[in-house]
């Protein structure tokens, strides 16, 4: 609101002249854009935290991976260690809620119909809770979508547990799935990019979230739980996660009345993936591998963990010297494990510098991160894979198998 004097051609008074100017969509605009730049401080905040996290479990999990593959179940001691990798996977599990957030976590893509995730998650939980009954309204012609399985079965973990804890009493859960288009998903505080979507919807009838709740639900380690049953890292993780997927999140609630949350994911015409299930034994093998990482400690376990496997290791502990080394000997050299963030040069970097030596130069990436739009990029320019810190000595080989095998 804006008022002035304005005066005749005599410069005597004439009269005042107010102008009123609907500011709302700048202000929802500069909300939205406060809230944005937030999220993405604590992302940043979080992968970071994630990722030195991650490097630590990776050398906790390689003695203990070297430790069992020796070490006879008959052993006494042989428990203990099992307990202790149990408990370095809980420790991950945690990171890569906080990877999720951090939009980080999307780093094995399958195309899926996702009512067959939805059915197979919600059954794993449905059986601790008798007193809910769960509703499926899924459509039979939903189109495919492309995601991280393991991610997305992250994200309605989250969501079915939230909206049982919502429910103390008992209730009804309701899940709905359906096709739709950027032009449907109307009244959002976002505007959708242009293209066909898959719908989920998880409606619960539980005791529902004020609005001082709703502006704080996605921020990580918020939570209304007691301090012994939440992280605060559940919804979080879920925000982050449907965000790497190009997806969009709503969520409504109110006191007494229930909570729904939505998610939309890009859709796509690729056909379904054959997801049966294959053995995970470890393989053994021969032949000359690079091993690049900066930290020692990492760097150490790696090449005792591929010496178990029967390959010779080459270390470098920084780019310049694994490229020193593959220009002397590329020809005797099978794979590089490359860590994907160093001091100085990094994985992108260190990769075009091996393919100008070698255009066949095979590469698997290594991060404490999840893969991210960087470490897609290369995979894209021809890097033949990607294995996440912690990893153990079986996944190692496997992956090691599929490049060297291809």
């Amino acid at each position: 609101l804006s008022a002035s004097r304005y005066d005749d051609h005599e410069g005597e008074t004439a009269g005042m002249l107010v102008i009123l100017r609907d500011i709302s969509e700048r202000k929802r605009l500069e909300n939205q854009i406060h809230h944005i730049e937030r999220m993405e401080a604590i992302g940043t905040l979080a992968g970071g935290i994630a990722h030195d996290f991650n490097n630590l479990l990776m050398v906790i999990q390689g003695i203990i991976s070297l430790v069992l593959h020796d070490m006879e179940p008959s052993h006494p001691y042989y428990r203990y260690f099992v307990d202790i990798e149990k408990q370095v996977k809980r420790g991950a599990k945690l990171t890569t809620q906080l990877l999720g957030y951090a939009r980080k976590g999307k780093y094995e893509v399958r195309t899926v119909n996702i009512n067959e995730i939805i059915k197979e998650t919600m059954e794993t939980l449905r059986r601790t809770r008798k007193d809910i009954v769960v509703h499926y309204d899924l459509d039979g012609g939903l189109r495919a979508v492309e995601v991280d399985i393991y991610q997305i079965e992250q994200v309605l973990m989250n969501l079915y547990i939230n909206a049982f804890d919502a429910m103390h009493d008992g209730g009804d859960l309701f899940i709905t799935t359906g096709n739709i288009t950027a032009d449907g998903m109307i009244d959002k505080v976002y505007e959708p990019k242009a293209g066909n979507y898959v719908m989920v919807h998880v409606r619960d009838t539980g005791i529902g979230m004020d609005k001082n709740t709703l502006d704080r639900i996605f921020e990580p380690f918020f939570t209304t739980k007691e301090m012994e049953r939440g992280t605060g890292l559940g919804l979080a993780s879920v925000y982050g996660i449907i965000k790497a997927h190009a997806g969009y999140l709503d969520v409504e609630s109110k006191v007494g009345g229930g909570t729904v949350f939505s998610i939309y994911l890009p859709s796509t015409d690729k056909s379904i993936d054959n997801l049966a299930g294959k053995s995970r034994e470890v393989s053994m093998g021969t032949g000359t591998v690079l091993l690049v990482d900066d930290e020692s400690l990492v760097l150490d376990i790696g090449a005792k963990m591929l010496e178990k496997l029967g390959y010779t290791v080459i270390k470098a502990d920084n780019v310049h010297k694994a490229v020193d080394v593959y220009k002397k000997k590329y020809q005797d050299i099978d794979l590089i494990i490359l860590d994907m963030i160093m001091p100085g040069t990094g994985g992108s970097q260190a990769f075009d510098m091996f393919k100008e030596i070698n255009a066949d130069a095979a590469v698997l990436l290594s991060s404490g991160y999840s893969i991210d739009g960087k470490a897609e990029d290369i995979i894209r320019r021809g890097c033949k894979g990607f294995i996440q810190k912690p990893y153990t000595i079986k996944d190692l080989s496997e992956k090691i198998q599929k490049i060297l095998s291809s």
